[in-house]
């Protein structure tokens, strides 16, 4: 059994594997955020005691399960498979139009209601192209930010979205475009405080629905800086050189982090924090940097380690 990652999914197929005496490998095995209350620390801890094989995407996490006393045969180092991802699909997403990825995903206001809904495609065509044209004018310079937002932490409680929302709109678009890509989750606790509706005309914010990775990864190429919660884009920001505000107060991909040479900055949802970090960071020029074996050929290593795990186990 091979498991990625760190979703309720991998917690489930350790279990089994091992009630089933299946061997089970863990790729992304190590990684640890300290923070016992996320579901995440929880899968990853559960996960990596159990498997057989632990396939670590940097130093950092391989010394987490020396620490944790794992035996040294059972540890891998082979690289983040997730920089796979993005290489294999760099070419494709420098490829993409931004002004065509806001105007296909572009969320509107939704307050319009009754007659007017059967008209309101057309004005959603005519919207968009202005959105995409004015979208397009910044990522020309590279000067717009992007956004993601969907943990718990940060979205589920009124007095902690309402000042990030206002921070965004108030201060961050009064100076440049703001692209937005909303979660489900975001989305319906914006509806349910109160704050979504607003938002589609504000000035200088474009919300998009979800985006696929080719897309966001588009966004992220030219982004002039990013603000997230998502712990995959830390590690993308560092590889792009994006200059990378993450939301959140730990973090279980320190590799990431300025102080180990990555592109991010820890800033918790503290508004304060918050603005202190992006105005010194909108400053910073793009800096990639490549952490040891974030190459694109992880997936190689990985079976490789598995394959050679076989053959000394049978």
């Amino acid at each position: 059994m091979v498991i990625v990652g760190d979703v309720n999914a991998i917690l489930a197929c350790s279990v089994t594997a091992k009630k089933e005496h299946i061997k089970c490998c863990h790729i992304e095995a190590g990684l640890r955020s300290g923070d016992m209350t996320m579901p995440e620390e929880i899968n990853r801890l559960v996960a990596d005691r159990i498997s057989d094989l632990l396939l670590t995407p940097d130093l950092i996490s391989s010394d987490n399960l020396r620490k944790e006393g794992v035996s040294e045969e059972k540890i891998r180092f082979v690289g983040n498979i997730m920089i796979d991802t993005l290489e294999a699909n760099r070419g494709k997403a420098e490829k993409l139009d931004i002004d065509q990825i806001i105007g296909k995903n572009l969320i509107q206001n939704n307050t319009a209601r009754g007659a007017r809904h059967a008209v309101r495609g057309k004005g959603y065509v005519a919207r968009g192209i202005g959105y995409a044209a004015r979208g397009t004018r910044h990522a020309a310079t590279g000067d717009f930010a992007v956004m993601t937002l969907h943990r718990p932490s940060n979205v589920d409680t009124k007095e902690i979205l309402e000042p990030i929302v206002r921070f965004i709109t108030d201060e961050v678009c009064d100076e440049r475009t703001l692209i937005w890509t909303l979660h489900p989750r975001t989305r319906k606790m914006l509806e349910s405080f109160g704050l979504f509706d607003k938002l589609p005309d504000q000035k200088n914010l474009i919300l998009l629905e979800p985006l696929s990775y080719p897309e966001m990864l588009r966004l992220n190429m030219e982004a002039r800086i990013m603000l997230t919660d998502s712990g995959g884009l830390q590690e993308e920001c560092t590889v792009l050189g994006t200059p990378c505000l993450t939301l959140r107060w730990n973090t279980e991909r320190p590799v990431t982090l300025r102080e180990h040479g990555g592109a991010s900055v820890l800033v918790g949802n503290n508004i304060e924090r918050i603005r202190k970090e992006y105005y010194a960071a909108i400053e910073k020029p793009r800096n990639p940097v490549r952490p040891e074996l974030w190459d694109g050929h992880t997936a190689e290593r990985c079976l490789g380690a598995i394959l050679q795990y076989q053959e000394n186990v049978e």
